[in-house]
């Protein structure tokens, strides 16, 4: 199994030693191989600023505020020869503040948001109390934290 990964920073925090796009397509291959999806998949990951996310949250999910994380599933797709997982988008102003600019926080924070939305890409969802373990309960095994510290 082999994740290509599309990244862009189009944030104003540039990220500078935050992420390392190797190290997400290992999460990201992890993951899919955890989650049953075998074979090769493309995925996007867009790290933005607090205003653009505020935009996509608004305009997909009708909520008017700033929010981390965003994902957006594709239809069954395929690009360059390889099926589409979709897109992430983080926004790194929002992982800054949260984090109160400590970097090694930041790439905890990175790491964590783009786990989750993948697992959102996934078909995993949060929505009830048995949900939200799941979902805890599979970011900490995938990035190999204790259960009650992975998720906010």
């Amino acid at each position: 199994m082999k994740i290509h990964l599309t990244l862009r920073n189009e944030s104003p925090c540039k990220g500078v030693g935050i992420y390392r796009r190797d190290a997400l397509m290992h999460l990201a291959e992890r993951v899919c191989q955890g989650e049953g999806h075998g074979g090769d998949a493309e995925l996007s990951l867009l790290f933005c600023s607090d205003r653009f996310i505020q935009e996509l949250n608004k305009t997909y999910r009708k909520q008017n505020k700033a929010t981390d994380v965003l994902s957006f599933s594709q239809p069954k797709g395929i690009f360059h020869g390889v099926p589409v997982l979709g897109d992430i988008v983080i926004s790194l102003e929002t992982v800054e503040r949260r984090c109160e600019g400590s970097r090694r926080a930041m790439r905890n924070e990175v790491n964590l948001l783009f786990c989750h939305g993948l697992l959102h890409l996934l078909g995993l969802d949060h929505d009830t109390p048995a949900a939200r373990k799941i979902m805890n309960d599979k970011q900490a095994l995938y990035l190999f934290l204790d259960p009650s510290a992975a998720w906010h």
